[in-house]
Parts: structure tokens; C-alpha cells; sequence
């Protein structure tokens, strides 16, 4: 576990950079860790990232890119457009969630 400081909170990440603790996550830190990813948050990741959380808070761990395309709507394609380079993983470090299980 490291610490690490973002927009002025000091919160906890794992050696792949995932929230340690779910209840440190902020839609501000988001923000930030969308930025990091090289992604300006739109409506369009809203939805995904607070279907996410809402997700994970049912049944305790990240959701699969499967779970997430059937949950939200959104087409495998649009979440590669909207996450690219692994949209599971992206969502769930930006929604402040663990990394999902499957997942290299």
C-alpha cells in the first residue's frame, strides 16, 4: 500500500494505483484519476462510473466489462471509446473500486 496525494487528500493505493479503501473516493478524486488515465469525464462516463459504484456496493467487488455493458447499455465498443486500453479496469480505479476479478 502506498500513499498518495491528490487534489490536496491524501488517500491510500495498492501498487497498481486502485483506492485501497472504496470510502476515500470522491466524484472530485475521480476527476483527478480520470485525468491521470488521459480522460475528460463526460455524462457518458458519469453513467457508467456511478452504475459501477452502485454495482460494487451490491455485491462487493468491480464489475466485469460483461456486467457493465448489460447493466448500463453501453456497447462493448463505446466503453472502449469512453475507457480505452482495458475499460474494466479504467472505470473501476477511476469509480475508486478494486480491480476487477478476471481482469490481467
Amino acid at each position: 500500500m502506498v500513499t498518495k496525494e491528490l487534489i490536496g487528500i491524501t488517500v491510500n493505493v495498492n501498487e497498481e494505483g486502485y483506492l485501497v479503501d472504496p470510502g476515500q473516493w470522491t466524484p472530485e478524486l475521480a476527476q483527478e484519476l480520470a485525468r491521470e488515465e488521459g480522460i475528460e469525464l463526460t455524462d457518458a462516463h458519469w453513467q457508467v462510473i456511478n452504475w459501477c459504484r452502485e454495482k460494487a456496493g451490491e455485491t462487493g467487488a468491480s464489475p466485469t466489462l460483461r456486467q457493465i455493458t448489460k447493466g448500463t447499455g453501453i456497447s462493448t465498443k463505446e466503453l472502449f471509446k469512453l475507457f480505452p486500453k482495458g475499460p474494466a479496469k479504467k472505470v473501476a480505479k477511476i469509480a475508486g473500486l478494486g480491480k476487477p476479478q478476471g481482469c490481467v
